[in-house]
């Protein structure tokens, strides 16, 4: 969830370096003002826990059941062992792909090699994820409040079920007091800081269920050792794609890397991936093995309600508050390059009319997330469709310009070695590896919405 923390960060850095650069003239002095905001950036390793903040989220809570989906702890790491293989090898190609034109951003990179129609699809795709991620936010919102009611007030919540205790209200009270407001302002970079927060929260969940799996526990339920069907195992697929898409905001922060090379960003990509490998393959595994076939699509639903866990459940809230604005502010940006694109807006249109657009967009994207988040019963049906999403950022776009640099290459008349139609036939392979992925995951949530889902609540709750 916290992609859009650095996405926003680095995009104000650049949108910075760019002014300097259209101000500087041809003075010594401008000239060393450029030369000095060029050096400053941060190393590999700060750059690596950036990548960490961008990847780790939502995902987490959601992870354990899909291990359950797809069969059990087994057949998941070997899915997700082959899914990250791929992972990392887009990432390291976006970063190269960034090289060629010096490009700062995910659209850019799509912009620069695949043309304005690419970037316009590529701006939808994440106007989309966008929505559905502040979807999934605020339905987590909800799941704190029941498991907070049930800790604080379980004779009132069970018993008179009052209007106010209620998941419509405590998800739209809450948000229109602590969510809607942080939504208008033009620059929400004040909010970095709760970023820090958030990463606490999510490794306190993290210790959580590592420390409760050690301890004394309840029996699980039952624990699958295999697939009952080969299909299955694609069931975890939407997940590890939504929990490791970390694509979108890679390169803003590849943008302001010190040294900005593959070697230095191979090392980033590496410890940013093991830190993430354990974080969620630690939480999954021991969460799915504590709790069996009983496992709920938010984790901490499945733990009885105590201080510990409450704990949880308020630095979880607090990340969740905090991340809807954000995540927001970059579907709202996305979405206003779409509008601008099929308007044909000229420049000083589009800065005439800003501050009415945001407003207008902010007040329809907030009220339909809601209403999407209240009737929609748990996070697994959102990040089941955001996993294929996701997919295409990992695969598609990636495969496009890999594609595109190669078959500039070869169309260039010059003898070309042979590792550049092994490239070229890997860009083939993420295309097609990514349609596939985004049918049949698209297709397996579809048919799983078809055939109903039960709204997810505590264990431990009077229902």
């Amino acid at each position: 969830m916290g992609i859009q923390v650095n996405s926003i960060k680095f995009d104000h850095f650049v949108d910075e370096k760019n002014e300097l650069k259209s101000l500087a003239g041809t003075s010594k002095k401008s000239v060393t003002v450029i030369k000095i905001f060029y050096r400053t950036g941060s190393g590999w390793f700060v750059s690596a826990f950036l990548v960490v903040n961008a990847t780790l989220g939502a995902g987490l809570l959601n992870l354990p059941v899909a291990y359950h989906q797809a069969g059990g702890v087994l057949s998941a790491v070997i899915v997700q062992t082959v899914m990250l293989v791929f992972i990392v090898l887009t990432l390291l190609i976006l970063g190269y792909c960034s090289d060629i034109k010096g490009s700062n951003t995910y659209q850019d990179v799509v912009l620069s090699l695949c043309g304005p129609k690419a970037q316009l699809a590529c701006a939808v795709c994440v106007s989309l994820f966008s929505f559905g991620l502040c979807i999934t936010l605020l339905i987590i919102i909800g799941d704190q409040w029941e498991i907070f009611f049930l800790k604080v007030a379980y004779d009132v919540y069970c018993k008179t079920n009052p209007f106010y205790m209620t998941r419509a209200f405590t998800i739209s009270a809450t948000s229109i007091v602590f969510i809607l407001p942080l939504c208008f302002p033009k620059r929400i970079d004040f909010l970095r800081y709760a970023s820090v927060v958030g990463v606490l929260g999510i490794l306190y969940v993290v210790v959580l269920v590592t420390v409760r799996y050690f301890l004394p526990h309840d029996s699980p339920g039952t624990i699958a050792t295999r697939p009952n069907s080969w299909v299955d195992v694609f069931l975890v697929v939407p997940e590890i794609c939504f929990s490791y898409q970390c694509h979108v905001s890679i390169i803003p922060v590849y943008s302001c890397m010190a040294k900005r090379n593959i070697k230095e960003f191979s090392k980033t990509v590496s410890l940013a991936m093991i830190l993430c490998i354990i974080t969620y393959t630690v939480t999954a595994a021991l969460g799915y093995l504590q709790f069996g076939n009983s496992i709920t699509n938010d984790i901490l639903l499945s733990f009885n309600p105590t201080a510990e866990v409450m704990v949880a459940v308020v630095l979880v809230a607090v990340k969740t508050y905090t991340t809807y604005p954000i995540t927001c502010f970059c579907g709202k940006a996305a979405l206003d390059t779409v509008w601008k694109t099929l308007r044909k807006m000229t420049p000083e249109e589009s800065f005439h009319r800003e501050k009415t657009r945001r407003v207008i967009t902010t007040l329809v994207w907030f009220t339909l997330t809601l209403l999407f988040s209240i009737y929609i019963p748990n996070i697994g049906v959102v990040i089941q469709l955001l996993g294929a999403l996701a997919a295409v950022f990992i695969f598609i776009f990636p495969g496009l310009c890999l594609l595109k640099i190669t078959e500039n290459r070869i169309d260039s008349c010059e003898n070309q070695p042979k590792t550049v139609y092994l490239l070229k036939g890997m860009a083939i392979v993420l295309l097609i590896v990514g349609v596939f992925i985004f049918g049949l995951t698209l297709s397996q949530a579809v048919i799983q919405d078809i055939r109903g889902v039960v709204l997810d609540h505590s264990e431990f709750t009077c229902a």
